[in-house]
């Protein structure tokens, strides 16, 4: 068998990822790129600058940056296992924004400065809140026959 031979037998053993980012999958990431720009210079500019000033708030906004760059990620990686990963990602990236806009809604002087989810997102048009709760419905509507929960 010669290298060419084999290089094809190899790549004829590997199961096909199915496309993630097709039609408006291609938005998504674009936005959820967008979103990691914003949140990780963001909050890296505030915690190398004014840590001290609200650590909580400057903490979340680097999670936040951090959970958007694992679902593009995901979304470009494209396959099942990457499909699950970003849909258990983006469910919690929902919880997160709800939970973090609830709390800023409450206790509005736990956050002296904002995070990327503050106020549901409202510093971001609110796509913090807009954009898992699209990327679950895309997922969802990606999903194999059968596997639509």
């Amino acid at each position: 068998m010669t290298s060419g031979e084999a290089e094809v037998a190899v790549t004829e053993d590997r199961p096909t990822r199915k496309r993630l980012i097709s039609g408006p999958g291609i938005l998504l990431v674009w936005l959820y790129g967008v979103m990691v720009v914003g949140a990780v210079s963001r909050s890296a500019y505030q915690i190398a600058t004014e840590f001290d000033r609200a650590p909580l708030a400057y903490a979340l906004s680097a999670v936040a940056g951090l959970v958007y760059g694992f679902i593009t990620y995901t979304l470009v990686r494209g396959g099942e296992t990457a499909r699950k990963a970003a849909r258990v990602c983006c469910a919690a990236e929902l919880a997160g924004v709800l939970t973090v806009g609830t709390w800023t809604m409450v206790e509005p002087s736990a956050f002296p400065d904002a995070t990327v989810w503050s106020d549901f997102g409202m510093g971001y048009v609110f796509i913090p809140v807009l954009l898992p709760l699209s990327a679950l419905y895309w997922l969802r509507k990606r999903a194999p026959h059968g596997d639509a929960a």
